[in-house]
């Protein structure tokens, strides 16, 4: 049997191919979904106007429309692309060994990461700017982040706790502070310190768990 070649594909792993019309047109739509990211955090969501992601973009407005169909089709997708990258996030984050603090601190800087970046904040503010528009923009997603936070909860008590209120709490203190945060950053253009509410939310809920536990 002839050994595999680095490079070579993986013979476990089916193979599809792809062509470079495709590829081209992959980049493109990743392209113009990063774009739209960077105008609604630089410029706010009223710039983010068809003919302004397209001139950001480089392509023609009907380049948009192949891709997405219209504006609306533009904003879903890029709220898609964000929640996904916050699940994938909140999905990977460890929880270390330790005492309380140590756990917390984890949690909240790693859940606080995943809702600060840039993807999170252009979907939330699309979100929060278009709600008018419910039926046109995916506003399920907030319950799915609510449902996250409640989720990453659950495993940063663990099972020393054996009370899903418990869990209720704790996610809920975590979606609505990081929520707080994120929205303040959005009403400015300057950069919003916030390791000092951070600290006291890591304070919070340490406690409220070493008060459980006790």
């Amino acid at each position: 049997m002839t050994p595999a070649r680095r490079g070579d594909p993986d013979p476990a792993r089916p193979t599809r191919k792809v062509g470079r019309s495709q590829l081209r047109g992959d980049r493109t739509r990743d392209a113009i979904i990063e774009e739209t990211i960077r105008c609604v955090n630089e410029e706010g969501f009223a710039a983010a106007s068809a003919n302004h992601i397209a001139e950001r973009a480089g392509v023609t407005w009907g380049v948009i429309q192949y891709h997405f169909g219209d504006r609306n089709g533009l904003l879903s997708a890029v709220i898609a692309h964000g929640f996904q990258r916050f699940r994938r996030a909140i999905q990977s984050v460890s929880v270390p060994a330790g005492p309380s603090r140590h756990r917390v601190e984890a949690v909240v800087e790693s859940a606080w990461a995943a809702f600060s970046s840039a993807e999170s904040r252009a979907s939330f503010e699309i979100l929060i700017s278009a709600r008018a528009g419910r039926d046109q923009v995916r506003v399920d997603e907030l319950e799915h982040m609510a449902r996250d936070m409640r989720g990453l909860s659950s495993v940063l008590i663990g099972s020393g706790v054996d009370s899903r209120s418990q869990d209720t709490v704790v996610g809920e203190l975590l979606w609505a502070t990081l929520r707080g945060l994120v929205m303040a950053q959005m009403l400015t253009s300057r950069p919003i310190d916030s390791s000092r509410e951070r600290t006291l939310l890591v304070d919070l809920i340490t406690g409220l768990l070493d008060g459980v536990a006790a």
